[in-house]
């Protein structure tokens, strides 16, 4: 199992893309980085563009022009919200595996070889050639100095002249030395370039023939991308965890739905020439929250006629969808996640439907959808169907924190004792957000000892824990075992907690990878933090271990 966060600090976005193929999960996370990366441009445009338009705007001419502008954008983002349902009737939600591939071009020009050196002209010995007069014939010595004098004019010339050749050849040298070096380079990072390509390229053909195969995982990978293809306005999370169960065929979305705080309320702005100002209205409360109740509607319907349209190989015949809201619990002034609809439908039965002309809220009350007639009370409810997180390796637990106090010496404790204390620190730690935490059987094989699993739909998941019982500096092999472990279960994190310290190379390798160490200190901080007391003595605990042997 692989996976990648992705987050996006300007839009406010955070996705973990996971999959079982690691150049699936990269494909799908460049193209939802290039997506938000898209988004965030169109909206910084739009920002500089309404800027400048207010720059420019100073005659009261171009001011109404302004406000009748932002009238004009502010009633099309209405009408947007109001044609969710209707505006992907016209698209084709089909995902072209070949358009996952990459097809572009090795970009780095290629290196130019150096031109071969201009070489100056040898120096022609005639030209030095001494001229003598009546004198120079008739007094030997004045000859011979002339003769001397000119040797020497030649031999300084034939000396610049190999000096200058000499180094016009060794910059060649060098020029072309350092050319070759950049050309091998220039190759080796092309066939890199080309290899990586053909790689992720057929990894991408081998899970479209999974796909088409109706392999599960590949499935589940189809779908998410579906999804992620849909259009809306910046400002929804679009945020969701599927999961696919191949023996009755059915899909299970949880989605993460916005709030109606993030909906648009603004309907027309008008400029006040008297008062030179501009004056902004708004949509009522009431047909804010109608506007709402039929948007989750709308997108709940649109989810499962993209999902069916979608659906290829016909590997899906019922959809359950459940639909949540991360918002604000007004009594407690905390942020919640919270189920207030689900539904379950029938592919055959939910083709049928012409969506272009229903009302969206009784389309699914027809189709036995569960939800609060009014959805923007945002009354809690149970879905219909939740992901599985049933595992057979799961056994009973029981207590243990009743039996320690300040004299119990951890790293001296049964090590069965010390894998459930574990756990029901963690329970505790997650019982606040809804979470459990369940214990696997007794192996003493350092595998998974806890599973937490966290209820958020989005950003929660399955944490696989391990308890170590050490008395000795954990390494990097611990660390690594986990990490190995993290991916074999398709978890989203994991937690190694030890009664000793890590080592270098242990922290050095959990560095950016979904990993959380947890040492002695650690261990008896969060033991505190729930209302008990406990030491760590490790010389105690390898004296007691040595004597017991």
């Amino acid at each position: 199992m692989y996976w990648i966060e992705v987050r996006h600090e300007g839009l406010h976005k955070y996705r973990v893309i996971k999959g079982n193929n690691r150049y699936v999960v990269e494909q799908k996370a460049y193209l939802q980085e290039k997506q938000w990366e898209e988004m965030w441009k169109k909206k910084k445009d739009a920002e500089k563009k309404k800027l400048e338009r207010e720059n420019m705007a100073f005659e009261k001419a171009q001011k109404k022009s302004l406000a009748e502008q932002q009238t004009l954008e502010a009633v099309s983002q209405l009408e947007s919200i109001d044609n969710i349902l209707v505006s992907t009737l016209e698209v084709d939600d089909k995902i072209d595996w070949d358009s996952l591939k990459d097809v572009s071009k090795f970009k780095d020009p290629k290196p130019k070889s150096p031109k071969k050196p201009s070489y100056p002209s040898e120096p022609d010995k005639k030209n030095y050639e001494p001229k003598f007069g009546l004198m120079d014939r008739i007094i030997t010595s004045s000859k011979q100095k002339k003769i001397d004098e000119s040797n020497k004019l030649y031999e300084a010339a034939m000396n610049d002249w190999r000096k200058k050749t000499d180094e016009l050849t060794e910059r060649y040298e060098k020029e072309v030395s350092a050319y070759e070096d950049k050309l091998e380079k220039w190759k080796e990072k092309k066939e890199r370039f080309e290899r990586e390509q053909k790689e992720r390229n057929e990894e991408i053909q081998k899970k479209k023939e999974q796909y088409i195969a109706g392999e599960s995982e590949a499935v589940i990978d189809y779908c998410d991308m579906v999804l992620s293809n849909s259009v809306y306005p910046d400002d929804f999370p679009q945020e969701f965890d599927i999961d696919y169960n191949s023996v009755n065929r059915t899909l299970i979305v949880e989605y993460n739905l916005p709030d109606i705080t993030d909906l648009p309320t603004l309907k027309e702005v008008k400029y006040v020439a008297t008062k030179d100002d501009f004056k902004e209205s708004h949509i009522t409360d009431a047909a804010l929250r109608k506007m709402y109740d039929k948007l989750l509607y709308d997108i709940t319907l649109r989810s499962l006629h993209e999902l069916y349209e979608a659906d290829a190989i016909n590997a899906i015949d019922s959809v359950v969808f459940n639909g949540w809201v991360n918002t604000i619990n007004k009594a407690t002034g905390k942020n919640e996640d919270i189920c207030i609809l689900s539904i379950q439908t029938n592919k055959e039965e939910f083709e049928e439907i012409n969506l272009g002309a229903v009302d969206s809220k009784s389309c699914f009350k027809n189709l036995k959808g569960i939800g609060s007639s009014k959805l923007f009370s945002l009354t809690p409810i149970a879905p219909i169907l939740k992901i599985n997180r049933e595992d057979g390796r799961f056994v009973n637990s029981y207590s243990v924190t009743g039996d320690v106090d300040e004299e119990t010496n951890l790293a001296a404790m049964d090590w069965q004792d010390f894998e459930h204390l574990i756990r029901e620190l963690f329970e505790k730690e997650f019982n606040n957000s809804g979470g459990e935490v369940k214990i696997t059987r007794a192996s003493k094989d350092g595998g998974v000892d806890a599973v937490a699993f966290d209820p958020d739909p989005i950003r929660g998941g399955k944490i696989v824990i391990q308890a170590k019982r050490y008395t000795n500096v954990v390494g990097v092999s611990a660390v690594r075992d986990l990490y190995g472990t993290v991916m074999n279960e398709g978890a989203t994190k994991g937690i190694l907690v030890s009664t000793a310290d890590y080592g270098p190379d242990a922290y050095s390798f959990a560095k950016d990878k979904p990993l959380t160490l947890l040492n002695g200190n650690n261990l008896l901080h969060l033991l505190h933090k729930h209302g008990h007391k406990a030491k760590i003595n490790l010389k105690e605990a390898k004296l007691l271990m040595k004597e017991s042997k």
